[in-house]
């Protein structure tokens, strides 16, 4: 088992799944609510956001997939809860995003991210293998 392989699988896995949530908050600001979608002109731009981050996705999911091989199941599922300390500060911090910062979801962020350090700072043992009666 390869730990520090699994946490850079995890890693990129948080990475391609804030970019996506992101990508369709960004898109879904720049089109018409779905009942107008067949009326309304569409921005391809924002298509194409919708799109990329659909393949961010997937791509998020591979990269999680891979990391469970390497990670125990509760050290892997911890780092996911970055991607909500990430989505909130880049979208807190980017103006295109219009979000403000608050002390309150500040405290959580700060919170969530005191709680992955904690489950992730004393090294994982290997989970033994039960054989087959």
């Amino acid at each position: 088992m390869n730990q520090r392989r699994g946490i850079t699988f995890a890693l990129g896995s948080v990475l391609l799944v804030s970019a996506a949530q992101l990508g369709m908050r960004w898109s879904m600001s720049h089109l018409p609510s779905p009942e107008q979608w067949l009326s309304a002109p569409i921005n391809l731009a924002a298509v194409a956001v919708v799109l990329a981050a659909i393949l961010a996705y997937a791509l998020s999911m591979l990269s999680w997939l891979l990391a469970l091989r390497d990670l125990p199941l509760g050290r892997a599922y911890s780092l996911l809860s970055i991607s909500y300390a990430l989505v909130y500060l880049l979208a807190a911090s980017l103006p295109l995003f219009h979000e403000d910062f608050s002390l309150s979801k500040s405290l959580g962020v700060a919170l969530v991210i005191l709680g992955v350090i904690t489950i992730n700072s004393r090294p994982a043992s290997a989970p033994e293998l039960r054989s087959a009666p």
